[in-house]
């Protein structure tokens, strides 16, 4: 986890995004890399000539560019966080360049980073967006740290795992393991009613503690809301401050029209979550 990328736009999340990646980044001396996130000029211009009344020119692209760097700058500043690598043990950060990053920008970028730390997609204006989550999710081939709307005050004492089997549960622990090493806890929950075929929750603590982790089986609580809110209650009673789960196992518009423990938990967390697909 020594590498974070950093997606910044004006939006009521940000701010939990950047403490989130930089309680993080902590724990492994990271560097953090803001980049620029704007729309597509391209496509708008395609179709219309304006964005919210807003005419689309180099005077909009600077002060969007400007706006982004001063959050990202600003928080670095206030957190006493160094522009370059002073001690192997501090994070440090950087900002790329003079450039505009669009969600699928974000996807390609992020290829070489270890994480992409995102905002939980909400509905609404000055919301982060489930573009930027998707593109992130599907196109980088690597983990996303999903933060909730408040920041946590500590992150990777207590991992909880949501295991189903599938093979997106498998690369999300994988990915993690760097993480579940220098956990204290780890308590591994299957998803109600998500399961796979392929190993069990029992196999894969099996697994974490020939590696070294602190892994546990813990039964998963009983609700009528959804598989996503078990495991979410789960999660918070026991105290997690990370919960690691595999992407989308159904089909998007399946999650959409029917709903799944992805859905919910991207629409409900309240901790940090750590995702791959």
């Amino acid at each position: 986890m020594k590498s974070i990328l950093i997606p910044v736009e004006d939006h009521a999340a940000m701010g939990s995004v950047l403490t989130t990646a930089l309680r993080l980044a902590e724990r492994f001396g990271s560097y953090m890399e803001g980049v620029a996130l704007g729309p597509d000029f391209a496509q708008i211009a395609a179709a219309d000539f304006s964005l919210g009344g807003i005419v689309i020119d180099d005077r909009t692209r600077r002060e969007l560019l400007d706006e982004a760097y001063g959050i990202f700058s600003s928080f670095m500043q206030s957190n006493a966080i160094a522009r370059a690598q002073t001690e192997s043990d501090k994070p440090y950060c950087g900002w790329r360049g003079d450039t505009l990053v669009t969600d699928e920008g974000v996807g390609e970028y992020g290829r070489i980073f270890d994480l992409i730390a995102i905002g939980r997609p909400a509905s609404g204006i000055h919301q982060p967006r489930k573009a930027t989550l998707e593109a992130a999710l599907f196109e980088c081939g690597r983990p996303v740290l999903i933060a909730p709307p408040q920041a946590p005050e500590k992150i990777g004492d207590c991992i909880a795992i949501a295991w189903n089997a599938s093979p997106e549960s498998a690369r999300s622990v994988a990915f993690a393991m760097p993480l579940l090493l220098a956990a204290q806890d780890v308590p591994v929950m299957l998803i109600p009613g998500a399961r796979m075929a392929g190993p069990d929750e029992m196999q894969l603590v099996t697994t974490l503690r020939r590696h070294g982790v602190p892994a546990r089986t813990v039964p998963t609580n009983e609700t009528t809301k959804g598989p996503g809110f078990a495991v979410l209650e789960t999660a918070y009673s026991l105290g997690a401050d990370l919960l690691v789960k595999g992407g989308y196992t159904q089909s998007r518009m399946r999650q959409f029209i029917f709903g799944g423990a992805t859905s919910q938990i991207l629409a409900e967390a309240a901790l940090p979550v750590f995702m791959a697909h």
